[in-house]
């Protein structure tokens, strides 16, 4: 499964991809595999997984990654901002 996450610009999508991609190993099993990669503003997770159970598991980790360093990014932005 590929799950694309797209950001208004290229900072953003490497500050969320640096935060996820140190779990990108440490997650993994032997019954789901995740890869990462970033093209500009495109952040590209591309999870293999065994079974739908497996799948499931993996998703719900990517998507509470993502969202985390998504927030984390904004409470610092207006840290910064403030």
């Amino acid at each position: 499964m590929t799950l694309e996450f797209v950001y208004d610009d290229r900072a953003r999508a490497r500050l969320v991809t640096e935060a996820v991609s140190r779990e990108v190993g440490r997650i993994d099993d032997e019954r789901s595999q995740t890869t990462i990669e970033r093209d500009g503003s495109v952040l590209t997770l591309e999870i293999d997984a065994r079974d739908l159970t497996a799948l499931r598991a993996a998703l719900n980790t990517w998507f509470t990654l993502v969202d985390v360093a998504e927030r984390t990014a904004e409470v610092g932005d207006r840290i910064v901002d403030g």
